[in-house]
């Protein structure tokens, strides 16, 4: 029992950063997602597999929890600038560009359509790789590449809307090979 509530506490924070982007800066609500995934996490917890990361399990439910609570209520997401935190570091004086920057950030992702937003959020903020997403989300990887990718551009084309050409391409670069 207390294993299971290390491993549920140590992924609190993901949990409420995702479902705070996903709920547009709206704490309360976000906190009500953080709340009703943990809730069924330790309901359902005969039916995670115990191995690996605990995760992509949990964003699975938090996102399953979300489709479910859209279906019902289809809200507009706004963020304010009263809903960016302050700095957490007392070093680090506050800079009303970089506060602008996030809020930019902010509005930018929320603009985002749900499903490019969540791909973007899990693989680039909370780290998942693409096969823990898939999982999570409950569709093909091949979905969630291409899914990310559309996201990067949306992203990159909203916040540098003055720029008529898209977001530069990526190139494969080969790694030189060692045979062993």
């Amino acid at each position: 029992m207390a294993d299971r509530q290390q491993l549920l506490l140590e992924q609190m924070a993901h949990l409420r950063r995702y479902a705070l982007v996903l709920h547009g800066g709206r704490w309360a609500e976000a906190d009500d997602l953080v709340q009703d995934t943990l809730e069924r996490a330790i309901i359902k917890w005969g039916l995670w597999r115990g191995s690996g990361s605990v995760r992509p399990w949990l964003f699975s439910i938090m996102h399953n929890l979300f489709v479910d609570q859209c279906t019902v209520s289809a809200r507009s997401a706004t963020v304010t600038l009263e809903d960016i935190p302050e700095p957490h570091h007392p070093f680090q004086p506050a800079n009303q560009e970089l506060r602008l920057q996030a809020l930019q950030l902010l509005e930018a992702l929320q603009r985002l359509p749900l499903p490019l937003r969540e791909v973007l959020l899990l693989v680039a903020v909370e780290g998942l790789s693409y096969a823990e997403t898939a999982r999570a989300l409950g569709v093909p990887q091949g979905t969630v590449m291409s899914r990310l990718s559309r996201a990067r551009t949306d992203l990159w084309q909203r916040m540098n809307p003055e720029v008529a050409q898209p977001r530069p391409t990526l190139r494969v670069v080969e790694r030189e090979r060692t045979t062993g």
